[in-house]
């Protein structure tokens, strides 16, 4: 909004020494003789240079300048205002419904995946609710990449599950087993003694071992050699 001021190229609250000095600047610059070739140019602006040092260089008229430009100020600054807040509300309204819309496009998409419809069907449906090509193209990827990505992460649990139970099962017929030997072990080793020598013949130890016959013909000789 250009006032006065801006004609001149001085400051709102400039003296009148400094507002006499840029009329005389700015009048010489536009001055039609000085404009060769853009004469209509130069007698326009420099109409608009002397009307508003007409304006500003009359104390009374530069006070009811001031004080209209004020009010006019404040009235185009609340336009401007009210002007800004209804567009930024239409913009926030305009993104929610965007948002609505996208939202509802990927659940469809999501219902069709879920069916095991695949990324051609998804994008066609898409398409026939009137979706933007380019966003359906964008949902229909990825929601596909995401179903894809379930169903590897589901088929990997499914092994694993399958794999840890298979190891528990191996795990408990192990055990069994060892229980089952570690059983047998213990009733073996708490057998009586004598019922597992049963069979045997039992003989004096002097008899049976090699030293014990040796010692008694030893005696024998002695007992000789004294009679």
């Amino acid at each position: 909004m250009a006032t006065l001021y801006d004609t001149l190229g001085v400051p709102t609250h400039a003296t009148d020494e400094e507002i006499k000095r840029a009329y005389r600047k700015a009048a010489m610059k536009w001055h039609p003789d000085r404009n060769s070739g853009a004469e209509e140019v130069a007698r326009a602006t420099f109409q608009e240079i002397k009307d508003a040092y007409a304006i500003l260089s009359d104390a009374a008229q530069r006070k009811v300048y001031d004080a209209v430009y004020a009010e006019q100020m404040r009235s185009w600054e609340a336009q401007h205002a009210r002007r800004q807040k209804a567009q930024a509300e239409r913009e926030a309204a305009a993104r929610a419904a965007d948002e609505a819309a996208y939202a509802e496009m990927v659940s469809l998409a999501m219902r069709f995946a879920d069916d095991g419809h695949n990324r051609d069907v998804l994008f066609g449906v898409l398409l026939g609710r009137q979706c933007e090509a380019r966003r359906a193209a964008q949902i229909a990827d990825s929601v596909s990449a995401l179903q894809a990505s379930r169903r590897e992460a589901a088929k990997a649990k499914a092994e694993a599950e399958a794999e840890a139970a298979e190891e528990s099962e191996v795990a408990d017929v192990s055990a069994q087993s060892e229980a089952t030997s570690v059983k047998q072990d213990a009733a073996s080793k708490g057998a009586p003694a004598g019922r597992a020598n049963s069979g045997k013949r039992e003989e004096p130890a002097a008899e049976t071992h090699p030293a014990g016959v040796l010692e008694g013909l030893w005696f024998q000789f002695l007992n000789g050699l004294r009679f």
